[in-house]
């Protein structure tokens, strides 16, 4: 039931969905696959979810993969941290507001799509040019991260914030990266024969 609901939410998405029924089909279906996001039950047969997402961030394949909590289990003490704990960024209680989780999903599908076409540019171009589009796509990514930290879901929500702060800062050092790359490729031309 749970899964024909999240069906019936992410569907207008036009994403490919993977259901799966337990924490070692999940790790099975990333493993094979990318995915631009995962939800994550608490409670699952088997591995539970917080074994999971901790398996997942233990592959190098799948470790920056976002992980979404989304389970009944909020009065539990604890529940919330653990998931933050294990990787998640974001958690969100049951019932959930769809349209919350459906913008949620969106915008990480926007990353991964966007880390895509980095890729593929990656792979296209060389020298120079190539930090140049990087740092143009990246701009893109930057807006789209400070569009998310002023989104009331995530500025009306601790967890969501420290979350989208975590990505930001993560996309921060991205920056420092490639503009480190782009003064050591002016020092490497400076540097060569005259």
């Amino acid at each position: 039931e749970n899964l024909i609901a999240l069906d019936a939410i992410l569907s207008p998405l036009n994403q490919i969905l993977v259901p799966v029924r337990s924490g070692e089909q999940a790790l099975r279906a990333l493993l094979a696959e990318e995915f631009a996001v995962v939800l994550l039950d608490v409670f699952m047969p088997g591995m539970d979810g917080f074994e999971t997402a901790a398996r997942i961030k233990q592959e190098a394949r799948t470790r920056d993969v976002p992980i979404i909590f989304l389970t009944a289990a909020v009065a539990q003490p604890g529940q919330t941290f653990r998931g933050y704990a294990a990787g998640a960024v974001d958690y969100l209680a049951k019932p959930f507001d769809p349209w919350v989780l459906q913008s949620k999903v969106s915008i990480f599908v926007d990353l991964y799509l966007k880390g895509c076409q980095l890729r593929e540019q990656a792979e296209l171009l060389g020298g120079r040019p190539l930090v140049e589009q990087l740092s143009g796509r990246l701009e893109e990514v930057e807006e789209a991260v400070a569009s998310l930290r002023q989104l009331p879901v995530v500025t009306g929500n601790a967890g969501a914030g420290e979350a989208a702060a975590r990505l930001a800062g993560r996309v921060g050092r991205l920056r420092d990266a490639l503009d480190a790359l782009g003064g050591e490729q002016r020092d490497a031309g400076a540097a060569g024969p005259r």
